[in-house]
């Protein structure tokens, strides 16, 4: 089964969590990125900005996952300067890979939203038609802080459409558009940077393990006269086989099953995971959890969410 579905870019859609939706089916994710302009998103009292939008959208891609963004330009107030800053946002986006599709829509009222309800909270004033319904709530409005956002939609499609296709990315913003504009305020490398600011997180007491390869594969063989315990670990696109003592050998083999998705599967966190490690006295934890062999575990399939 194949699905995708709409997302609101929130922080906890972590690189482990993509990988698990991944792994359920999904392909693709639609989220709003709107106006790709910090002041303005915190005006909409979207709860996010630029930099955690590129985070999760980069999560998203490295999971092998689509990302469309749903653009707007011509929110109340948005300056011309705004405006070309979210194009160069934009760019920056596809230029580094992390959304794969979008789409520009210009900014209009209706009367549920928050703006329809309080539009002078939003700089604009309010001109008719009046609100005759569910299907008819379109508003007329006048921005007179804002930018002739009219002017903007031809460049924005078509600059778009070139970075969907890869070409253009070394094409000046002016390029786009048949008036002057400001030049970007945004740095070159804005995007780049933000996303390398993303430390792994430690996982919490209450994270959930999921292991999502096939059942491990515990041997034991000789070699040069030693017994040496291996674990084969096998996944859809990975398998390796790793080597640990006796004792943590036949632990993980054992603890990795129980953490199989099936329909008798049991919630264990990081803290059962943890105590259980420590009840069957393998040693110090973190050693164990941050070692090169544990840590190829976490990258062939056991997620920590």
């Amino acid at each position: 089964m194949t699905w995708w579905t709409n997302i609101r870019f929130e922080e906890r859609f972590t690189n482990e969590l993509c990988r698990l939706l991944k792994a359920s089916g999904c392909i693709a994710v639609s989220g709003g990125l709107e106006v790709a302009s910090d002041r303005l998103l915190a005006k909409m009292k979207k709860g996010i900005t630029v930099s955690k939008v590129a985070k999760v959208s980069r999560n998203f891609t490295d999971a092998g996952i689509m990302v469309h963004a749903y653009l707007m330009y011509g929110f109340p107030t948005q300056t011309v300067q705004e405006t070309v800053d979210s194009l160069e946002m934009v760019r920056q986006l596809f230029e580094n890979g992390i959304i794969q599709s979008g789409f520009w829509h210009q900014f209009a009222m209706t009367a549920h939203a928050p703006v329809g309800l309080d539009p002078t909270g939003f700089g604009v004033s309010f001109s008719g038609p009046e609100h005759l319904g569910f299907a008819k709530n379109d508003l007329r409005h006048e921005d007179p802080l804002g930018a002739d956002h009219s002017l903007f939609g031809e460049g924005l499609r078509v600059s778009l459409y070139n970075y969907m296709n890869g070409a253009g990315f070394d094409l000046a913003l002016s390029k786009w558009f048949d008036f002057k504009i400001p030049a970007t305020s945004i740095p070159p490398h804005f995007i780049l940077q933000e996303i390398e600011k993303n430390p792994e997180k430690r996982p919490t007491a209450a994270s959930q393990l999921i292991w999502m390869g096939a059942k491990p594969e515990y041997n034991v063989v000789k070699k040069d006269g030693m017994e040496i315990s291996q674990l084969s670990l096998v996944t859809k696109s990975d398998e390796d086989t790793l080597v640990f003592d006796l004792k943590t050998a036949q632990w993980l083999n054992h603890t990795l099953t129980d953490l199989m998705p099936s329909a008798h599967h049991q919630k264990t966190t990081y803290q059962d995971f943890k105590n259980d490690f420590k009840s069957h006295q393998l040693g110090d934890f973190e050693e164990f959890y941050n070692n090169p062999s544990m840590k190829k575990i976490k990258e062939l399939g056991l997620l920590v969410i």
